[in-house]
């Protein structure tokens, strides 16, 4: 999938090639055309064009420079014909003038519009980042690897989150996907994560953190007022695993079903009990029950959100998870991830739609060492 982005800004570099060139050779295809076409022809809107090109994509001094230099090509014709100081001539020229006079307007009003999205890109690529940091490589004696593959080249902003801490009850982690992109969804990912944290280190049970995160939603949905609550669900994987424990328990509301890799290459899709709806949809009190299923060492449990599932190839075929990684086996959760991220830009070609966040946590095989584990115990002791 690298080679697919790899071609995709390959071709955008060529088109912003043609564009730097395209006012130049406009105003040649007007010279050749009114120096082969008798007088009363004119090329006027050939020029006229060069200088609108350049208003969108040139600096100001460039547009102004390609306004001129148009004025001046046409002004030597006519010059060169005599016939400079006929109306036909003159009009040509105060027209060309006032489109130049134009592109300079429609320049700015680019350029401005330009520095106020870049502004507010970067707010929400910064807010992204602080409440979605990557996580710990060891949290609590277990392998993390997280990844977020925005859609769009450079671009960290979307509704995809996820989060992993170490609780008195085992990790707990989350994976979830908010419905919409910018602002908004950053807003709703810092509720969900601040929701999160909170409760995981204080509820008891799976059970109780998803009931927290769902009454957060709901003030959330109150404080701003005539929210809709069917615009503001979030798909979401809660899973925990307790010291010491091979068990896993997963609660699933409405998200894709995740995934457990097996050592010896087998695979387990994670389909809940009961199927229940997403959180915030405002529908009352959901029965939330947790599945317990087998996490043995050297197993890794895999959540992604619907960036990977939905992932479609020229022909319209889903990236399908399960069938992609049934059977392969991965030294680790850092390794899957970069294997499966690589799997579907190839398999999309580098056309991706929708953002993609990706958590695995593996079980270490026995007898391997856990420094950071052994150090974050010891300073628990000493406070």
């Amino acid at each position: 999938m690298r080679d697919g982005r790899r071609s995709g800004a390959a071709g955008n570099a060529r088109a912003r090639r043609f564009v730097r060139v395209l006012p130049a050779l406009m105003i040649c295809a007007g010279v050749a055309f009114d120096l082969s076409t008798p007088a009363e022809v004119t090329a006027v809107p050939l020029f006229a064009a060069a200088a609108l090109v350049a208003a969108p994509f040139f600096s100001l001094s460039s547009t102004v420079r390609i306004g001129v230099a148009a004025i001046l090509v046409v002004l030597a014709i006519r010059i060169s014909d005599g016939v400079v100081f006929r109306i036909v001539p003159l009009t040509d020229l105060l027209t060309l003038f006032t489109v130049s006079v134009l592109a300079v307007v429609i320049n700015g009003v680019v350029r401005r519009g330009n520095e106020q999205l870049a502004s507010a890109r970067v707010i929400a690529e910064t807010a992204m980042r602080a409440v979605l940091p990557m996580p710990e490589s060891r949290i609590g004696g277990l392998q993390i690897a997280a990844r977020y593959e925005a859609a769009q080249a450079d671009e960290f902003v979307g509704g995809d989150l996820y989060a992993v801490t170490d609780t008195p009850y085992g990790v707990r982690l989350v994976v979830g996907d908010v419905r919409g992109k910018g602002l908004d969804a950053v807003a709703a990912v810092a509720v969900v994560i601040g929701a999160f944290r909170e409760a995981a280190e204080q509820e008891r049970s799976l059970e109780g953190v998803v009931q927290r995160l769902e009454r957060a939603l709901a003030r959330e949905g109150a404080r701003r007022g005539g929210f809709d609550s069917t615009e503001g669900f979030v798909t979401a994987v809660l899973a925990e695993i307790p010291a010491g424990s091979a068990v896993l328990r997963v609660i699933n509301r409405g998200h894709p079903e995740p995934l457990v890799l097996h050592p010896d290459g087998a695979l387990d899709v994670l389909v809940p009990t009961v199927p229940a709806l997403p959180l915030g949809m405002g529908l009352g009190t959901w029965p939330d029950r947790s599945d317990e299923w087998p996490l043995p060492a050297g197993s890794t449990f895999l959540a992604f959100t619907d960036g990977l599932s939905e992932a479609r190839d020229a022909h319209g075929v889903f990236y399908d998870p399960e069938a992609r990684l049934r059977g392969r086996i991965f030294p680790g959760p850092e390794e899957l991830l970069s294997a499966l991220t690589d799997d579907v830009r190839l398999h999309t070609g580098g056309r991706s739609t929708d953002d993609l966040a990706l958590l695995a946590v593996g079980r270490p095989a026995r007898g391997q060492p856990d420094r950071r584990t052994t150090v974050k115990i010891v300073g628990r002791d000493s406070e």
